[in-house]
C-alpha cells in the first residue's frame, strides 16, 4: 500500500518520533510517500529522507491508498485539503494534545499500522462546506471540513451579517463574526463559542455567532440542504473569510455563499475508535468529578 504522510511544523523534539513512525510503516509493508511540507521539516531538523516525495498538489496519478496526518487536528484538516476531491481516505495519528479528529494515540501505533496494512478499517463520510464565490482567491481549495467563518479584522468594530437560508431571510447578526459549522466542526471552534455537539453523520449545520451584541441570539441548527448566503456590512474596508485553518481577506461589503459540497471527506476509523468514545475520553463526558471515575 502506498501511504501519503503529511506533517507540518512541529516541535523539533518530535523528529525521532516521526522517523520512528515512518520506519514502523515499512515494517508493516506500507510504502510512505511524504508531502513536501513533511520532507522539508525533516530536512530542516537533520534527517535525510529515503522516502519518495509527493508533488505539492496531489492527483490521481499519485495512486495513494490512504493519507496519514502526523500531528494534531490541524494536520488532519491540512490532509483533507490536500486530498481534495480525490476521495482518498484520511487517518490521523496524534502527536499533539487534544486530537479530537487525530484520535490514534502513539501508544496504539503498532495496532493501527497493522490494521491499515490489513485494510481493517471502516470509512465514514464526513460532509464538507463549499464556498461558491470568491473563486479568484480560493481557487480549488474552496471547501472546509470543520467550518466556514467570517470575522472582523483586528480590533475593528463588530460586523453585521445578514443571513439567508435559500431565499428566506433568517436574521442579521451584529457580532465579531459568524461560524457555519459542519457536524464534524461542531466539536471545534463552534463548541468553544457555545454551540451544540452534533453527531458527525447528521445532515445538519450550525449557525453560530461569535460574541454577538444581542445576547438573546443563540446558535441555530439547520438542515444542510440549504444554501446559506451571508451579506456582510463592516465599518472597515475588509473582513476575514476562514475555511478551517485557511483564510483570505475579502471586502467588508460582500457576499459569501455557502452550501454542502458535492463530495465528502472519507475518514478511516479503526476498531475501538468511535465518536461516542471520543466524547468520553477527550471531553471527559461521563466523568464523575467527585470520584474521578467514568460512568457507563
Amino acid at each position: 500500500m502506498r501511504i501519503g504522510v503529511h506533517g507540518r511544523s512541529m516541535d523539533p523534539a518530535l523528529t525521532p518520533t516521526v522517523v520512528l513512525v515512518l520506519g514502523r510503516m515499512l515494517n508493516h509493508g506500507l510504502e510512505p510517500c511524504l508531502t513536501p511540507q513533511l520532507a522539508e521539516w525533516l530536512q530542516e531538523h537533520g534527517e535525510s529522507s529515503p522516502y519518495p516525495v509527493l508533488s505539492d498538489a496531489l492527483s490521481a496519478a499519485d495512486d495513494l491508498d490512504l493519507v496519514i496526518g502526523l500531528g494534531g487536528d490541524g494536520t488532519l484538516l491540512d490532509a483533507v485539503a490536500l486530498v481534495g476531491r480525490l476521495q482518498i481516505p484520511v487517518l490521523g495519528i496524534n502527536l499533539g494534545r487534544l486530537g479530537f479528529l487525530s484520535n490514534v494515540r502513539l501508544e496504539e501505533l503498532e495496532q493501527a499500522l497493522a490494521a491499515v496494512s490489513a485494510r481493517r478499517y471502516a470509512l465514514q463520510d464526513r460532509s464538507l462546506l463549499e464556498v461558491t464565490d470568491h473563486a479568484d482567491q480560493l481557487g480549488i481549495h474552496n471547501f472546509a471540513l470543520n467550518e466556514v467563518s467570517v470575522h472582523k479584522r483586528d480590533s475593528s468594530s463588530m460586523i453585521a451579517v445578514r443571513v439567508h437560508l435559500g431565499n428566506d431571510y433568517l436574521n442579521t447578526y451584529w457580532a465579531d463574526g459568524l461560524i457555519i459549522a459542519t457536524p464534524t466542526g461542531s466539536t471545534a471552534y463552534s463548541l468553544s463559542c457555545g454551540g451544540p455537539v452534533l453527531y458527525p453523520t447528521s445532515d445538519a449545520l450550525v449557525i453560530n455567532p461569535i460574541s454577538p451584541h444581542n445576547l438573546n441570539v443563540r446558535p441555530f441548527v439547520v438542515p444542510d440542504h440549504y444554501t446559506i448566503r451571508l451579506e456582510l456590512e463592516a465599518r472597515r474596508d475588509k473582513c476575514l473569510l476562514n475555511l478551517d485553518s485557511r483564510n483570505i481577506t475579502i471586502e467588508g461589503h460582500s457576499t459569501v455563499t455557502i452550501r454542502r459540497a458535492p463530495f465528502t471527506a472519507k475518514l478511516a476509523l479503526l476498531d475501538g475508535h468511535d465518536f461516542l468514545d471520543t466524547l468520553r475520553t477527550k471531553l471527559n463526558w461521563g466523568l464523575d468529578l467527585r470520584s474521578g471515575s467514568a460512568g457507563h
